[in-house]
């Protein structure tokens, strides 16, 4: 039986997802590099709430897109998670990008276009 997956709700949670994790890299790496989380430590702590929210409305789309399964939307947002955080590592943090990294993301791009692309 093939699943019929709403690709506009995908997207949509997808987006909401990449944003969410993009917050969360600089909630929870940004007093490491930045002055301003270092000196603003409730503030960052409070951006958690708006950041849940993202998170809540992208599994919610992503669920949706895939009728209701829950499974897609944990292995796309795991997907989602490990790239923005190798991308962000490497770009602000001059994190290497080593042959394992390079491996994980790898795997992680192909659960991803699994998620996406597999009927």
């Amino acid at each position: 039986m093939t699943m019929k997956i709403n690709y506009i709700t995908l997207l949509i949670g997808i987006l909401l997802g990449f944003l969410a994790q993009i917050l969360t890299f600089f909630q929870l790496q940004g007093s490491l590099r930045y002055e301003w989380f270092k000196n603003n430590y409730w503030l960052a702590v409070f951006m958690g709430i708006p950041i849940s929210m993202l998170f809540m409305e992208s599994v919610k789309h992503m669920v949706l897109a895939y009728s209701g399964q829950l499974w897609p939307s944990r292995l796309i947002g795991f997907s989602i998670g490990t790239i923005v955080f190798t991308w962000l590592s490497w770009l602000l943090f001059k994190e290497p990008l080593t042959m394992k990294t390079m491996v994980s993301l790898l795997f992680a791009a192909g659960i991803l276009g699994v998620q996406i692309f597999w009927k």
